[in-house]
């Protein structure tokens, strides 16, 4: 049956079905105290990080992130659709799933749009095979394919195709009615013309299809014929496409990194798929950008260690630094990092084909420790036989170390600085965990990392996780509007959460987590929801309303600020000045009575 299933339809179904019965006949669980808990059925670990919550109707693991409802637990473990995890529990809870009619109901149609951007996507997929293997221009494609020694059926498992030359053939295939052009465009396969009309982005190009961790095609990488420039170009940014959290070649390594527990990490798709044709099947590509956290959480969810593969030359060094930047916040739980550099003028596609497998493997055993990385490119331009550069040794590795999340490696990392600065390990410790210079500060420390000043963003976030930790707290919001009027990251994301608790009450943590499901906050939010805030659960509704009554404050003081400001610069209209009345005297009702929201 086809039509969008209702969000009312999905939030009672979650309040229907229990998780942990959904998990536990799947993966074993035992009670610890109110939770339940087992090793994560997403990565490799001994000691149990994966937590089901019955009261949240949520589970996260806190070694690789992995989190959601029951119905994103089927998608991750059974790889079902989401339609298909749906009706899945449905049956179990003996519920009949309803469709809506397109154009029946009055919520925004993004939902459909986005279903229709995926069908163009796997359609162009097929399209793109189909030329291959059709298309009188393809000789050029294949014999560039041979010549790179790739098998016909190496290219045909990783889906490798072909766009031919020419302006509007795509365009021409899928997107005849004005629906399929709208979705053609936001899929990231045509552009849209100023002077009307569309054209195909990707031409004269072998296309390489690529998968998201579902195995749901989101975008392509096209590599030219010839040439011309861009050597490879990716789908841009798309509501389904986002080149910071995919990697090409993931969904297909998934049981290889499992069972290697390493993933390889390079820099070219052809790379990847030469390394899959030599029988190295646990390798993945970024999509053109340097590995970002995402990339990296999502690869540690599969296997505990992952080596970096890059060219010697300058430009793969600076590669590898950044990577090494990006790698230190996310080496927790006994994740290991390394770097393997390649020698000058191989990559990993020419390497093996030269060395073969065993060789190539004996390199990755041979991989240099992100630890060792670290301290050899830090030492590197540094005479260590003066006592001030040992002293500017320490100061250029302290806010590298002080991202590595507290535990055996950073202890390690930090005594190994002592022996090489000859600095007391306990002095060196208190170094670390002391504030940075502040010349430095904002360069050495992510946004993320540092403390929380305690101001509106502290306020905003416990409010938050409040929220998501007991959503009947939201029955005691009243109108979020007056929070919009307050300045901070958090803000909007508080205030579109109670408006949804305001219109769905009776939503539980699952339930909310299966709505922000494709939302930019998504990681955000999962992290707040799996963290108990330190108060007892007597006190939460206390606390909860002080939250409230501070946020308001706040607002207030934010809004007389800017009025009285405005004021001092030019004056202020009757409106204005009417609203800044208003303001003052909330402003003493405030400070003298205790802000109680409309129940």
């Amino acid at each position: 049956m086809t039509g969008r299933i209702p969000e009312k339809f999905v939030d009672e179904l979650l309040t229907r079905i229990d998780i942990v019965d959904v998990i536990d006949s799947r993966v074993p669980l035992r009670r610890a105290g109110k939770d339940y808990k087992a090793c994560c059925p997403f990565h490799e670990e001994k000691t149990p990080s994966f937590t089901v919550s019955q009261d949240k109707q949520f589970y996260h693991c806190f070694g690789c992130g992995a989190h959601g409802s029951a119905i994103g637990f089927l998608m991750d473990y059974e790889h079902m659709s989401f339609p298909e995890a749906v009706e899945e529990l449905a049956g179990r809870a003996g519920l009949t799933v309803p469709r809506e009619a397109k154009g029946a109901s009055t919520v925004p149609a993004q939902s459909d749009d986005l279903a229709l951007a995926g069908e163009l996507l796997a359609r162009a997929d097929r399209y793109y095979r189909r030329q291959l293997r059709e298309h009188p221009q393809a000789q050029e494609a294949v014999a560039y394919l041979k010549g790179r020694g790739l098998s016909g059926e190496i290219a045909a498992e990783f889906g490798l195709g072909f766009a031919p030359e020419g302006w509007d053939n795509l365009a021409r295939a899928l997107g005849s009615d004005p629906a399929s052009q709208q979705a053609l465009v936001a899929a990231g396969l045509v552009v849209k013309k100023e002077s009307g009309g569309y054209y195909d982005r990707f031409r004269g190009r072998i296309m390489f299809p690529i998968l998201d961790y579902r195995g749901r095609i989101v975008g392509f990488g096209g590599r030219v014929l010839g040439q011309g420039e861009p050597k490879y170009l990716n789908s841009p940014e798309t509501p389904l496409f986002h080149k910071g959290r995919e990697l090409y070649g993931l969904f297909r390594a998934r049981d290889a990194l499992r069972r290697e527990n390493r993933a390889l990490v390079v820099e070219g798709y052809l790379d990847v798929v030469a390394l899959a044709q030599f029988g190295l099947n646990y390798a993945v590509a970024t999509l053109g950008t340097a590995t970002t956290r995402d990339q990296l959480e999502r690869l540690f969810r599969y296997a505990p260690e992952v080596v970096f593969c890059f060219d010697g030359d300058r430009a793969g060094r600076d590669a590898a630094w950044r990577a090494l930047g990006n790698a230190l916040p996310a080496l927790h739980e006994g994740r290991q990092v390394s770097f393997l550099f390649l020698p000058e003028g191989e990559d990993p596609d020419t390497l093996i084909r030269k060395e073969g497998l065993e060789a190539f493997t004996a390199r990755l055993q041979a991989a240099v420790s992100l630890p060792d990385y670290l301290f050899q490119t830090l030492a590197a331009d540094i005479d260590l036989g003066r006592l001030d550069g040992r002293a500017r040794l320490v100061e250029l590795a302290r806010p590298l170390l002080s991202n590595v999340p507290q535990g055996a490696l950073r202890e390690l990392m930090v005594a190994r600085l002592a022996d090489i600065s000859l600095l007391a390990p306990q002095k060196l410790s208190k170094l670390v965990e002391g504030p940075l210079p502040l010349t430095r500060r904002s360069a050495a420390v992510p946004r993320s990392a540092r403390r929380d000043s305690g101001g509106v963003p502290s306020l905003a976030q416990t409010a938050l996780a409040l929220l998501l930790q007991h959503p009947r707290l939201g029955r005691l919001v009243g109108d979020p509007q007056p929070f919009l009027a307050l300045d901070g990251k958090g803000i909007p994301l508080l205030v579109e959460l109670m408006r949804l608790l305001n219109a769905q009450p009776d939503l539980n943590t699952g339930g909310i987590l299966e709505r922000f499901r494709d939302s930019e906050y998504i990681h955000h939010i999962s992290r707040l929801a799996a963290r108990e805030h330190p108060m007892h659960q007597q006190n939460v509704e206390a606390e909860f309303v002080g939250l409230l009554h501070r946020l308001r404050c706040e607002a207030n003081r934010q809004q007389i600020e800017r009025l009285s400001g405005k004021e001092r610069a030019g004056g202020l209209n009757s409106d204005e000045k009417a609203e800044l009345v208003r303001l003052l005297r909330e402003k003493q009702e405030l400070e003298h009575e205790r802000f109680v929201p409309r129940p």
